[in-house]
């Protein structure tokens, strides 16, 4: 049964919820319709939104950011780079905004220029004149010019705070800019139109420009990188996306082209100075010469010469090693510039230091990058500098192992060049001076061809460079635009436009604190509602009395029918009426009860007991003079004296309040009241007690001792849903018998309740013959 019950109310919710919402169809195709002309506004004249994509792939056999084929496997930064690889590594390159400033500044794209089109303004790629900005201020503020063309040679500039006609070419200055000029375009003449060039900073247009372009892996499978720009020029937005690749690529290759610089650089000093120290020993050579006048030498000298050509010519290769290893201790240990990346050409064939050698320099390029947007007091850049003085310290412990074994060698081979030239005696000391010479100008010239022969490849392996990634879909725009969707928004606005009226109708709803509906009142309350009576209209509060067919007046007798089952026995005749607070129709339907009972031939009394603000005596138009409160305090008045028949119905009779008295609620318990109460049982047939209202003061509750049924009056859009709990206290604790709630002036649109009687039972034939009859 709960269950059936609770279906039942579920559905009788969302019945009268569907009733609210039919009731204000007016709302939904107001709403509807002023949505959709939003929407259409909105489409009309918003600017479109292209997208430009474009694809690049990065070389799988360079791994690490393009640092060399091995650094990828070498690259460990103490897991703050995570396991990010080649592609990883390039997407956040591409995403940086050093990458995005270089582009707004090459192409100007901190100044937008835009020309009004109908009742918008559309941003222009190719404007009739340009802007420039000869001396701007240190930090520019976003300010939007309006240029309008006067002549052919003037133009008239207005700001906020600037107003002023400039030839072409002038220089003129705006606060919060700067000097400024401007050039017209020989291309594109200027019209009679009204321009604007939007001026701002650099960060602020690198800032907005960030938050259109997106950049992502296509997937962890494959090495390509989408870019997608989001753009209101398709022409504009594939350049800038075209600028920032070139970019990228520009910034790529100078990274690899680090090391091959840093090494040109080193060996064009080195050369410097071997070719100075070759030039003197051949100098030395030539003048050894002239002065002994050695132009032949002997057959003792050429075989000395030939026998020692082999030492002398390791040897040569030997001092050539010996020398690049002390260079390159030197280029290490010098900490002033020890950030400085390592020379790669110069190394010794060594694999172990080869790797080094590459874990070394790709640190520092990474330290490079990172630099860009951190300080070096970052935790990640300290991480770097140490393992980069690890690195350091490991390399300076190979080339001192390695220069070792080199002057190891280098002293063997002499050893063995000395002793060959030991053993061939006889030969004249100033051939043996010669010879001496001539080995020192062999050594000189072997490492300056070394030298030469290591800058050649340098340069040959600098312009065979390229960047780690290249594209393989340029730039390009889609043809359709990606906003503004038209069928979105007009979607958007019908749903808008349904939803308004909803949440306005429930919006009402939950700011309603007051009763609306019998449902409300039976959810709050398990008190029963024995009477609901409609609204009067014609504000007459003698209904039954004046308009006794009419259906307020078929409400109180459905009333009257109601309560002859609360009063059972010919002793049970005290009706009490209170209700919350003032202004809820205890009066109203204190009269128009007593009537309807009148006129089934009851004799009936009215009380107004209201001793606090009477009103009961005002509509009934009774003298208020003697009442109530004076039978209580003299006892000369008698209760006859306070009894006055009313003219409306000749069973109704009235007790009025009677003058205020100055303590109600003892008035009303003074010790004459009870055997008044008897007395008046005995006389009339029903009495009716017009009492306060029991939620603002007590003297409703002094009064129900006396009464056998009471009406506790409800009004529709008045009583609070809150106030519905004193009725149902006073139920639960029974501090007043038979309780019953009347609904006063229902409304039936709101309330889903009504009679629809007119004059009930009263054909036009009835009419005419009463009016006949009459006569």
């Amino acid at each position: 049964m709960n269950k059936i019950h609770d279906r039942e109310e579920i559905e009788i919710n969302f019945k009268d919820i569907f009733s609210k919402l039919l009731d204000k169809w007016t709302w939904f195709l107001t709403s509807v319709f002023i949505c959709l002309v939003v929407a259409f506004i909105y489409g009309r004249y918003t600017a479109p939104i292209y997208q430009i994509k474009a694809k690049l792939i990065v070389n799988d056999d360079q791994k690490g950011g393009g640092m060399g084929k091995q650094s990828g496997a070498l690259m460990d930064l103490g897991g703050l780079m995570g396991t990010k690889n080649s592609v990883d590594n390039e997407v956040e390159i591409l995403k940086t905004r050093f990458l995005m400033e270089q582009v707004v500044r090459e192409m100007q794209l901190n100044i937008v220029y835009s020309k009004k089109t109908d009742l918008v303004s559309r941003e222009l790629y190719l404007a009739p004149f340009k802007v420039n900005i000869i001396k701007g201020v240190d930090t520019i503020k976003t300010t939007k010019l309006d240029v309008v063309k006067v002549s052919a040679n003037k133009v008239l500039v207005s700001t906020k705070n600037f107003k002023k006609e400039v030839a072409w070419n002038e220089s003129f200055s705006i606060d919060g800019i700067g000097t400024l000029k401007l050039e017209p375009n020989p291309i594109k003449l200027m019209n009679e139109s009204e321009y604007y060039v939007t001026i701002s900073s650099i960060d602020t247009r690198v800032a907005s420009l960030m938050t259109q372009l997106s950049v992502g892996a296509s997937n962890k499978q494959v090495s390509i990188i989408n870019l997608t720009l989001s753009y209101p020029l398709p022409n504009k937005g594939e350049d800038i996306l075209n600028t920032l690749i070139k970019k990228y690529t520009q910034s790529n290759l100078n990274d690899k082209n680090a090391v091959a610089d840093s090494t040109y650089r080193f060996i064009k000093e080195r050369l410097n100075v071997i070719a100075s120290e070759l030039g003197d020993v051949e100098n030395k050579v030539e003048s050894f010469k002239q002065q002994n006048q050695l132009a032949d030498m002997s057959e003792q000298g050429k075989l000395l010469v030939k026998n020692s050509g082999e030492f002398s010519s390791e040897l040569a290769k030997a001092e050539t090693q010996v020398t690049v290893i002390n260079e390159l201790e030197k280029y290490l240990k010098d900490n002033e510039n020890n950030k400085r990346v390592f020379p790669s050409s110069l190394i010794p064939q060594d694999i172990v230091f080869s790797n080094i050698m590459e874990h070394y320099n790709s640190l520092l390029i990474e330290r490079e990058k990172q630099l860009l947007g951190v300080t070096e007091q970052s935790p990640f850049i300290q991480n770097i500098d140490q393992q980069i003085a690890e690195l350091r310290s490991n390399m300076i412990s190979n080339i001192q192992s390695t220069k070792k074994s080199a002057l190891q060698t280098r002293d063997k081979l002499r050893s063995q060049l000395n002793l060959a030239e030991g053993q061939i005696s006889g030969v004249p000391q100033i051939e043996k001076n010669y010879l001496k010479l001539a080995r020192n100008q062999q050594i000189k010239q072997e490492l300056y061809i070394f030298l030469m022969q290591k800058a050649e490849e340098t340069n040959i392996s600098k312009t065979a460079n390229i960047s780690i990634a290249k594209t393989i879909d340029p730039p390009k725009s889609d043809v359709n635009p990606i906003s503004p969707k038209k069928s979105v928004i007009y979607l958007v606005g019908l749903i808008v436009g349904l939803i308004f009226p909803i949440a306005l109708v429930f919006g009402q709803e939950l700011l309603n604190t007051s009763i609306k509906t019998k449902e409300e009142i039976i959810s709050l309350t398990s008190v029963p509602v024995i009477g609901e009576i409609s609204h009067n209209t014609s504000e007459d509060n003698l209904i039954v009395a004046n308009q006794s067919r009419s259906a307020i007046s078929e409400q109180f007798r459905s009333l009257r029918t109601n309560l002859s089952f609360y009063l059972k026995t010919e002793t049970e005749k005290v009706i009490l009426l209170t209700s919350s607070m003032s202004g809820e129709g205890k009066s109203f339907t204190a009269i128009n009860l007593g009537n309807i009972l009148a006129l089934a031939g009851k004799r009936v009394l009215l009380m107004e007991l209201d001793l606090r603000k009477p009103g009961l005596s005002a509509k009934l138009g009774v003298n208020n003079s003697i009442g109530f409160s004076n039978f209580t305090i003299s006892p000369t008045i008698k209760r006859a004296d306070i009894i006055k028949p009313l003219s409306i119905n000749k069973n109704m009779f009235i007790i009025s309040s009677g003058p205020l008295p100055p303590n109600p609620a003892e008035t009303l318990m003074n010790e004459h009241v009870p055997n008044l109460i008897e007395e008046l049982k005995k006389e009339f047939d029903y009495i009716i007690m017009d009492a306060p209202p029991v939620g603002i003061i007590a003297d409703a509750q002094l009064l129900s001792r006396y009464a056998d049924v009471t009406l506790y009056l409800v009004r529709q859009k008045i009583t609070q849903k809150d106030q519905i709990k004193i009725v149902e206290d006073l139920y639960v604790t029974n501090k007043m018998k038979n309780l019953g709630i009347v609904v006063n002036d229902i409304v039936s649109k709101y309330y889903g309740y009504g009679y629809g009687y007119g004059t009930y039972g009263q054909s036009v034939d009835e009419k005419w013959f009463r009016k006949i009859f009459k006569r």
